[in-house]
């Protein structure tokens, strides 16, 4: 059994070799598809790949482009199969088959999408191919599967933000006031993603990032940063009121209202307007 086990991959090597001396386009066509219904999706790209030009302008050219892209994704390749579910949108724009194929070209980044930790080009690239998808299909079917690729990508991205913020937050006053930067990258990711699953987090970052700020402030600061800090938490426990963070974020609003008695008591107060004191 092993020996003639061994000699059907000899044979099928054998066989596979003979059609790429060949050069003949029409037996590449019909033994390409055929390996890609086999499920050798290596030889049928290698037998697709140089058709893709010589069949342009022919019956053929759909079936070879959309089937060398699905060969490529299947064999791992999700780099050059979207770049290639792409172009046959581009190259055949009235085809069937452009549905199925946007789709596929976000999916393909969507598999390339690296942990939030790392660069998210790939991530941002699905979210785009994937909502181009939506604006162009929107009765599609694969509308849930889409929008469920696009929230994933999206929190992920959220994700690295709150890493980012988190990052500049560690670092304080290292080399310069970190924690304004933590509180702007915090900000812009809730602008850009409001309805994010970090958002408590993110919230609560920026109140106590802006805290150790007004702590850290000289003087002429302080009472500026610590009514900020007085603004931040009211805002932050109307919208978390049963947040994990409660007792934290009291605590911050208590020792800022105290620090503003002080400041105000020694005279140092450059600007009093509102009463914070409760």
């Amino acid at each position: 059994m092993l020996f003639a086990a061994l000699m059907a991959i000899v044979s099928g090597c054998g066989e596979y070799q003979q059609i790429l001396k060949s050069q003949d386009y029409d037996l590449w066509y019909t033994k390409g598809l055929e390996y890609y219904e086999k499920g050798d999706y290596v030889r049928a790209s290698n037998l697709l790949s140089p058709l893709i030009t010589v069949s342009r302008g022919t019956e053929r050219a759909e079936t070879v482009m959309i089937t060398y892209a699905y060969a490529l994704h299947k064999s791992g390749d999700n780099m050059m199969g979207g770049h290639y579910f792409r172009e046959f949108v581009k190259t055949f724009p009235g085809s069937e088959r452009c549905e199925e194929s946007q789709f596929m070209s976000g999916y393909c980044y969507y598999l390339m999408s690296p942990k939030p930790r790392l660069d998210q080009s790939d991530t941002e690239a699905a979210i785009n191919e994937f909502q181009l998808f939506l604006n162009l299909y929107p009765n599609s079917e694969r509308v849930d599967e889409a929008v469920r690729c696009m929230n994933e990508m999206r929190d992920k991205l959220v994700y690295k933000s709150y890493l980012n913020a988190r990052l500049y937050f560690d670092l304080g006053n290292y080399m310069g006031n970190n924690y304004r930067s933590a509180v702007i990258a915090a900000q812009n990711s809730l602008k850009r993603f409001p309805d994010t699953q970090y958002r408590e987090e993110l919230s609560f970052l920026i109140l106590e990032a802006k805290f150790i700020q007004a702590e850290h402030s000289v003087i002429e600061k302080k009472g500026e940063r610590y009514r900020d800090t007085i603004d931040e938490y009211y805002a932050f426990q109307n919208e978390f009121p049963e947040s994990k963070y409660s007792s934290k974020a009291l605590s911050i609003l208590e020792t800022s209202q105290k620090s503003l008695r002080n400041l105000e008591k020694r005279g140092l107060l450059v600007e009093d307007k509102d009463n914070y004191n409760g």
